[in-house]
């Protein structure tokens, strides 16, 4: 696998190990059902968000267990919200609700152009508190990185200040721009593809992932 510049960027996280290996092949096959798919998309994001949630502020509460009381570690204050950028993140959404039953749930939409790859806005609601949250913004594919840049860059505009991107799979083209675009956020990722063809999909990529799992093609 070839080592990108990008491995040295802090902020950059590839997120390897066995069963995402494993998990990703099946995801890529074109002969993968559409509840497959749904199933395994959802099992790499919970997979993603240990990862992504590793450094969440904790404090000390104290537990009665059948024995004694004891001090034990909880997260603190009001952890975590997950924003999925329509449609296709919305594929990551329940398997991270599975760690985290009580994160607030916001959406953001954009679409991308198809002449000139370019994202364009159409929907934005967060979490009332969201500026109190780190923020996972999720999406299976960072390609070219417009919409992921754009869907961060509206994020700021609210208030927020902590922020992560988690993707299934990505292109080189896609992390550098959102790393060049926000050097404040860190990007996890599942998988780092070859590169982009010329009409923007990931090489080799899993095709669209919006029609892999909602079966729209």
């Amino acid at each position: 696998m070839e080592k990108h510049e990008f491995y040295n960027n802090p902020r950059f996280h590839h997120v390897q190990h066995p069963l995402i290996e494993h998990k990703l092949a099946l995801l890529r096959d074109v002969n993968t059902t559409t509840k497959q798919f749904v199933e395994l998309a959802e099992e790499i994001a919970m997979l993603l968000t240990y990862e992504a949630t590793k450094d969440l502020p904790l404090e000390t509460v104290n537990v009665e267990t059948p024995l004694e009381t004891a001090p034990c570690q909880m997260i603190s204050g009001k952890a975590v919200g997950i924003v999925p950028i329509l449609r296709a993140g919305l594929g990551m959404v329940s398997g991270m609700q599975k760690l985290i039953p009580n994160a607030k749930v916001g959406h953001i939409g954009l679409y991308r152009d198809h002449d000139t790859h370019e994202p364009v806005e159409y929907y934005c609601k967060l979490p009332a508190d969201a500026e109190q949250r780190l923020l996972l913004v999720v999406d299976p594919m960072l390609a070219t990185g417009g919409s992921a840049s754009d869907a961060i860059k509206m994020i700021k505009k609210r208030g927020v200040t902590r922020i992560k991107l988690c993707c299934l799979v990505s292109a080189p083209e896609g992390i550098r721009r959102v790393l060049a675009d926000h050097p404040d956020i860190d990007l996890y990722v599942a998988s780092v593809d070859r590169c982009l063809n010329e009409n923007c999909y990931i090489l080799p990529g899993l095709g669209d992932a919006g029609d892999r799992l909602f079966g729209t093609k």
